[in-house]
């Protein structure tokens, strides 16, 4: 304590004066007894006056003392009553022991002294359990931040009321920018005459203005395929809750050829500039472009994108030109380029080999060196006779080479093809995509959230069959000095045939175009059948997973392999085709353990359900009728569950990723 608090005494010093004033006056009296007298009385009042003097500091000092002490109490009382901050005190078994009168103010009760937190929050019981410090709750519609002192047992509880709707105001009003594009305008469109075209226009203004109208959006149209919508936060919100309902409309339109019309929204969202919302929104387009259109990619600032609608395949573009211009532009990158290095995805399927083949094939064309990076110990029985034939042609088994190899033989003038997989952690060595600038994406997947960064040249048209008739048709517009072998062309055909199932599934009339061509250069369709040949132990294995399958709901069979027992891709891949052939089933979908340690799920649909969407909520992806994931650090059991939950948030409408 400060020494003005203490209790004051005489002090020291004083009494040192004192006593030397009567030695002093001892002598003085000694030989002067007259001056003696006179000094005793002036130093016996002055010391009466200290004495005083110092009474009444003393008093005045317990009195500042009792009373600062009062104040002191008082405003303690007060604080710990009327302050605008909730106290709560309770016990080990989570009762409320007392509480300041500012905690009635979030209840009817009088008090809530002997009722359990419980009663107060659901909320709260559990962080303090947990060890947690601090937690969010709701009480009557207030918003009220919580710091937990659990040693004490004592809670804080601080209402945030009027900052969570100040906050939230914020987030509403933030500006959202879209662009809608019109999927299919320009093929439906040919060959209409200025009527018809107005008639179309005018059904798909009226349609968006009355959307707009009812949500209360800005909408510009800014060509005759394109739009520009500006919103807010709020807005957004309410559209998603709507699933975004306008897709359904607009594809409602059937025009006199019997095609459906269709959107692709592209959305920016978050708390930044216009011209980077610009950005996003334009992004957020491609993105939905390129997973086959009629569905909304909505991306915010972090780059996290959420996805809505996909509900039909992509559609067959009825003009080849884009194919032309994209072999053109191959031609002209193969030639400016030192080599050609092409690589498709893991564990290499037929599409992933054959178009490898057609790609090395356009390198030879124009008279560049090329290789096919294969990894020898990463072969599934499904292809393995396919390569066994492949070993025992002299002029093309040369061209294929290692990872390693790869990576020696790369340097920053190769030119670097990507087959069947636009996802740099599928690819078969991600590490040649950081040593050339040069890197071309060839892919008839939709398009993923994760795609290789900075590509050259991207050609991805998700309506395609399999990336080998994509592949094909740029074979078409190559040098007439190009030449396939028999083997050549039969790994181009055996993709497509493998894709499609036989030209039963994902097929236009393009694939059959591919396939024509390609039979014209001498594919065989026997040497097809043989590569598809399997052995009976592995019919035997696929056999038992189809037994194991059981109806979840709606149609839809999952099947799950023995823990323990192993299982190739191509082996699930099959068993959940066949399951798909199966009366009253809609979709399917089998999950095994595999070699590498992960769980593997391959799902089939017959349209009617997006499984593309729900393996993209498992990490995964694919189209909207064949889609798989890999998941790590799991069980079959889990997996089984985990899928499940999203069957069911799918069907509940929930279909953003």
């Amino acid at each position: 304590m400060p020494n003005f608090f203490k209790k004051p005494t005489m002090s020291g010093h004083l009494w040192i004066i004192y006593l030397i004033s009567l030695i002093l006056l001892g002598f003085i009296w000694f030989y002067q007894w007259m001056l003696g007298l006179m000094m005793t009385l002036f130093l016996a009042a002055s010391i009466f006056y200290s004495v005083r003097t110092e009474q009444n500091m003393i008093n005045e000092t317990e009195e500042y003392i009792s009373t600062l002490s009062y104040r002191v109490k008082k405003v303690g009382e007060e604080a710990l009553l009327e302050m605008p901050i909730g106290i709560i005190l309770f016990s080990e078994n989570f009762t409320v022991e007392w509480a300041n009168p500012y905690m009635n103010r979030f209840t009817d009760q009088d008090t809530i002294v002997g009722k359990s937190l419980k009663d107060i929050s659901d909320q709260l019981i559990q962080p303090i359990k947990d060890d947690q410090d601090e937690v969010w709750i709701n009480v009557d519609g207030y918003k009220l931040q919580t710091i937990i002192k659990k040693k004490e047992r004592l809670l804080y509880l601080f209402d945030r009321t009027k900052q969570t709707e100040i906050s939230n105001l914020y987030q509403n009003e933030q500006t959202v920018l879209s662009i809608i594009f019109l999927d299919n305008y320009e093929e439906i469109t040919q060959g209409m005459d200025d009527t018809a075209k107005s008639h179309i226009n005018s059904q798909v203004t009226s349609i968006l203005n009355k959307w707009a109208g009812d949500f209360g959006i800005y909408l510009k149209r800014t060509s005759q395929e394109r739009f520009l919508a500006v919103m807010n936060q709020e807005i957004l919100h309410s559209l998603e809750k709507a699933k975004f309902e306008i897709l359904d409309e607009v594809r409602e339109l059937i025009t006199d050829q019997n095609v459906p019309l269709t959107l692709s929204f592209g959305i920016g969202v978050g708390p930044v500039n216009l011209p980077e919302l610009g950005e996003l929104a334009q992004s957020s387009l491609d993105l939905a472009l390129g997973r086959g259109g009629d569905q909304v990619a909505i991306k915010d600032d972090s780059g996290k994108v959420r996805f809505y609608g996909g509900k039909t395949n992509p559609m067959e573009k009825r003009t080849r030109v884009r194919a032309r211009v994209i072999s053109h532009a191959m031609k002209e990158l193969v030639q400016e380029s030192e080599k050609v290095l092409i690589m498709g995805h893991k564990s290499p399927d037929m599409d992933s080999i054959g178009a490898s083949i057609g790609i090395l094939k356009i390198a030879q064309a124009n008279d560049k060196k090329g290789a096919i990076v294969l990894d020898p110990d990463d072969i599934d029985t499904g292809v393995q006779r396919m390569v066994e034939e492949i070993e025992k042609d002299e002029d093309l088994w040369p061209h294929f080479i290692t990872p390693e190899d790869a990576i020696e033989e790369v340097t920053n003038d190769t030119l670097l093809v990507v087959v069947d997989t636009h996802k740099p952690s599928l690819v078969m060595e991600e590490k040649l995509l950081s040593k050339t600038e040069h890197v071309v994406v060839i892919d008839h997947h939709r398009r993923a959230e994760e795609f290789i960064s900075d590509p050259t040249l991207v050609y991805m048209e998700p309506y395609a069959s399999s990336t080998a008739e994509l592949v094909t048709e740029l074979l078409e517009y190559q040098p007439k000095k190009l030449k396939l072998s028999m083997l050549e062309s039969t790994a181009l055909l055996a993709g497509i045939i493998v894709d499609t199932k036989s030209f039963t599934l994902r097929t236009g009339s393009r694939t059959f175009d591919a396939a024509s061509y390609l039979r014209s250069k001498g594919a065989d369709t026997v040497q097809v059948q043989k590569f598809m040949k399997e052995d009976l132990d592995v019919y035997v294995k696929r056999s038992k997973l189809i037994e194991k399958a059981s109806i979840y709901r709606d149609g839809i069979a999952i099947s799950t392999g023995d823990t323990g027992q192993t299982y190739g891709p191509v082996i699930i891949a099959q068993a959940a085709d066949t399951l798909l052939t199966m009366s009253g089933i809609v979709a399917s979908f089998v999950i095994s353990e595999r070699s590498d340690g992960r769980i593997g799920i391959s799902a089939r649909s017959l349209g009617d359900i997006n499984v593309q969407v729900i393996m993209e909520r498992m990490n995964g992806g694919g189209h909207l009728t064949n889609a798989a994931t890999q998941l790590e650090d799991t069980t079959i059991e889990d997996a089984k569950a985990l899928l499940q939950d999203i069957i069911d948030e799918y069907f509940e409408g929930g279909e953003s990723e």
